[in-house]
C-alpha cells in the first residue's frame, strides 16, 4: 500500500500527514485486505489544499482521494470549512465505495465459479446453492 500526498496552496505538517495515513490507510487495510495476497500494489493519491487564499467564509478547504485498484479507479472529493472534517468525510465516502467494489468483486468470483462448475459437466445430481435455497441442476 502506498499513499502519495500532494498539497495545493497549503503547507502540510507531520501531524496532518500522520492523520491522513491513519484515516485513509486504516480504511484501505481493513476493507481491501483480500487484495493483499494477490501481487498487486494499491496506490492511493491524496490531494489537500485551499481553494482560495482570500475567502474567510464558506467551504474553502478541499480534499480529494483517488484509489487505483485492479480494473477500477475510485475517486472521492470533498470541500469543507475545516481540513480534518474534509478528510473524515473522504474516509466515510471511500469506505462506502470500497464496500461496493468489494461486493462486486466477490459476486463476480462466485458467478465464475458457478459457471466453471456447470462447464465441467457434472452429474444431474449435483446441487447448487442459490439465494439460500437448495436447487438441483437443470430445474
Amino acid at each position: 500500500m502506498k499513499i502519495i500526498i500532494k498539497t495545493t496552496n497549503y503547507k502540510i505538517s507531520k501531524d496532518l500527514r500522520r492523520y491522513i495515513n491513519e484515516k485513509i490507510g486504516g480504511v484501505i487495510k481493513k476493507y481491501l485486505s483480500f487484495l493483499e495476497n494477490k501481487n498487486f500494489e494499491i496506490k492511493t493519491f491524496v490531494e489537500i489544499g485551499k481553494i482560495t487564499s482570500h475567502h474567510r467564509k464558506g467551504p474553502f478547504f478541499r480534499a480529494e482521494c483517488q484509489l487505483k485498484l485492479p480494473k477500477k479507479s475510485l475517486r472521492v472529493e470533498e470541500e469543507r470549512e475545516n481540513l480534518r472534517e474534509a478528510i473524515d468525510e473522504i474516509k466515510r465516502e471511500l469506505k462506502r465505495e470500497i464496500k461496493k467494489y468489494r461486493g462486486v468483486v466477490k459476486s463476480q468470483t462466485k458467478r465464475r465459479a458457478r459457471a466453471l462448475k456447470k462447464l465441467l459437466h457434472l452429474s444431474p445430481l449435483a446441487r447448487f446453492w442459490r439465494k439460500g435455497r437448495l436447487r438441483e441442476e437443470g430445474r
